[in-house]
């Protein structure tokens, strides 16, 4: 790409964002964004096609790390056998949840958008994503509990979706609420002891070795 080129696009990213994050993806006008990186509109849509493209553009790339991280850290957990699982299962989820923070605080205004702007694009359901993962996650462990002659209680998965969906609501309140990153580390962390207190007493097990 020539250097003319390159500033061309990146007028349009960081017009784009300031107008998503002010607006959110819904309410953003191309208009706007366009006439703001005072580019045409021609020169715009040599770069992307629409404002879905430009809005994943954006946050594309970290979304799908983060995912990556998520759905790769679950997989490798449950190819360990059960009593690996409750052994690890502390150290597993606080190493995944410290590479979180670390990665979402190097792309701030990324997160800022997919948590708070991206309602009416694909990936308006980004934190749904994780929390669906997390519940077939915890209900295969319920299943290997069970299949090793633990007595599990019946949690349903209705239940399992409600407790999920406030874990990961509180990590990424970090993003909405501005935190520094050393503040989200020490909420995050009070926040994954919290639900790790709350999961053993569920499901009757002691997690670490």
């Amino acid at each position: 790409m020539k250097p003319e080129e390159n500033n061309t696009q990146s007028k349009i990213l960081s017009s784009a964002r300031e107008e998503f994050l002010q607006k959110g993806f819904l309410n953003a006008s191309l208009r706007t964004i366009v006439k703001n990186a005072g580019v045409t509109t021609g020169a715009f849509y040599r770069y992307y096609d629409s404002k879905e493209a430009l809005f994943s553009a954006l946050v594309g790339e970290q979304a799908e790390y983060v995912l990556n991280l998520f759905n790769n850290t679950l997989d490798d957990f449950e190819k360990l056998p059960e009593q690996e699982q409750t052994a690890q299962m502390t150290d597993i989820s606080k190493d995944c949840l410290g590479k979180l923070i670390d990665y979402m605080y190097d792309n701030f205004q990324a997160f800022k958008l997919l948590i708070e702007c991206a309602k009416g694009t694909a990936y308006g359901d980004f934190v749904h994503q994780m929390v669906v993962r997390e519940v077939d996650s915890t209900y295969a462990y319920m299943e290997t509990l069970t299949a090793a002659g633990h007595q599990v209680e019946l949690i349903h998965k209705e239940l399992l979706h409600m407790i999920a969906s406030g874990m990961f609501t509180g990590i990424f309140e970090s993003v909405v609420h501005n935190m520094r990153k050393e503040e989200a580390q020490e909420y995050v962390s009070q926040i994954h002891r919290f639900y790790t207190a709350g999961w053993s007493e569920l499901l009757g097990v002691k997690f670490g070795r």
